[in-house]
């Protein structure tokens, strides 16, 4: 009997150790200064990024700005590498992470454009290992457009297999295609019939990327580089460092004193490069989810994407798509989630996520991963598009918040 009441005391001791533990990380960790309700002009934006910067989260950032073609606004703030001061500038490199959706889907459109595929074939119709489980009778067949709206019922892998999903700087990258038919069994019981709702999920470009693999007969990132990257010019983008990378390069960081810093040790102990001025500080990260996730670059860069698709696909006499495909992926293929109370206006569309704004359409993409966060808006009716990367994830929930104190600004 004195054992167990000595037990329930240690058990008890242990949990108040551990709350208290959490409790004195919330208080030590960094106080994220919230974006204002509004700027007046460029002096006030400045302003507030230099104070975010130096709350410490994030440690870096870099942000473009793209009105009727041209770069209106183009700065970095902060350190894109705190140990070695290094700071963050325009041409700063960063992980995209799931911004990496956007060139994966205008892939599959420009193959459409090739006659090599449609969006409404069968998935199935290119990949011979595709077979799902359905949740009714109906047995829906599901498309490329499915995919590319997330409305295919197919579910998402978590945050922890994604985790494990990376390798490290130096080994080899995975073959695409036989990494998603090796992992797919394990995701192909559908959570709702294809097309009557949607869900956002990394496996369903995981195997775009496999349809794009299929059907040109190149790897996903030859194909990424030949036919986005080299005719825009994004020579500071790929899917690894290159030489005119490595001198640019921003490090991955996160709070050292937060609720995620005990599981980014147990997790991801061997990228962690060293920890410096209360922050954690990594090593590179591979992802080898590479259509939904890999590709590496710069905000200076990612404006040419912009400008391309702002232009309706051409961007200094190269067409990466048609005018038909840029007006199909910003206005087509809208599909709301079942539970939509109407509170807002929230679709997925063709790659982007789709919000209601008083002139048009908000298109907008996030990317998060160890490390980093990323953000890009394009405004379609007002020519104007944003695109703002952080080494620091602790900022995801104020993103659209800060670029829209940018898009508010008067650019003309």
């Amino acid at each position: 009997m004195k054992a167990l009441k000595l037990t329930k005391r240690r058990n008890v001791g242990l949990v108040v150790v551990v709350l208290l533990g959490i409790l004195m990380a919330y208080v030590a960790s960094p106080k994220i200064p919230q974006p204002p309700v509004s700027v007046q002009n460029v002096i006030e934006l400045d302003a507030y990024l230099e104070t975010l910067v130096n709350s410490g989260s994030p440690q870096g950032l870099s942000m473009v700005i793209v009105k009727n073609d041209s770069i209106v606004y183009s700065k970095g703030f902060g350190r894109a590498d705190g140990p070695r001061k290094i700071k963050a500038t325009p041409q700063t490199v960063y992980h995209w992470w799931s911004i990496t959706k956007i060139p994966t889907a205008i892939a599959i459109l420009q193959l459409q454009e090739q006659g090599k595929l449609q969006l409404e074939d069968a998935v199935s119709k290119y990949l011979p290992f595709f077979e799902v489980e359905y949740p009714s009778d109906k047995r829906t067949t599901i498309t490329i457009r499915h995919l590319l709206n997330h409305s295919s019922g197919i579910p998402d892998a978590s945050g922890l297999r994604l985790a494990k999903w990376i390798h490290h700087d130096g080994e080899p990258a995975l073959d695409q295609t036989a990494f998603i038919e090796n992992v797919f069994p394990d995701y192909s019981t559908l959570k709702f019939e294809p097309g009557e709702d949607t869900s956002y999920t990394n496996i369903g470009y995981m195997l775009l990327g496999a349809i794009i693999e299929k059907v040109s007969a190149q790897d996903y990132r030859d194909y990424i580089r030949q036919y986005i990257l080299e005719p825009l010019e994004m020579t500071q983008t790929d899917f690894e460092y290159t030489s005119e990378m490595k001198a640019v390069e921003a490090a991955g960081s996160h709070p050292s004193l937060s609720f995620l810093s005990p599981l980014l040790h147990l997790m991801m102990g061997s990228y962690i490069r060293e920890t410096s001025n209360n922050h954690i500080w990594m090593e590179r990260v591979y992802t080898d989810q590479e259509p939904s996730s890999a590709l590496i670059g710069s905000t200076i860069d990612a404006a040419r994407l912009v400008r391309a698709y702002l232009n309706k696909g051409t961007l200094n006499g190269h067409r990466i798509l048609s005018e038909k495909s840029i007006e199909l992926m910003t206005n087509d293929g809208h599909v709301a989630e079942t539970n939509d109370q109407g509170l807002y206006f929230f679709r997925r569309g063709i790659g982007w996520h789709v919000f209601k704004e008083k002139s048009g359409y908000k298109l907008e993409h996030k990317g998060g991963g160890p490390g980093f966060f990323t953000i890009m808006q394009i405004y379609p009716s007002d020519n104007l598009g944003l695109v703002m990367f952080c080494n620091d994830v602790t900022i995801e929930k104020y993103g659209w918040k800060i670029l829209q104190l940018g898009a508010n600004l008067n650019w003309e």
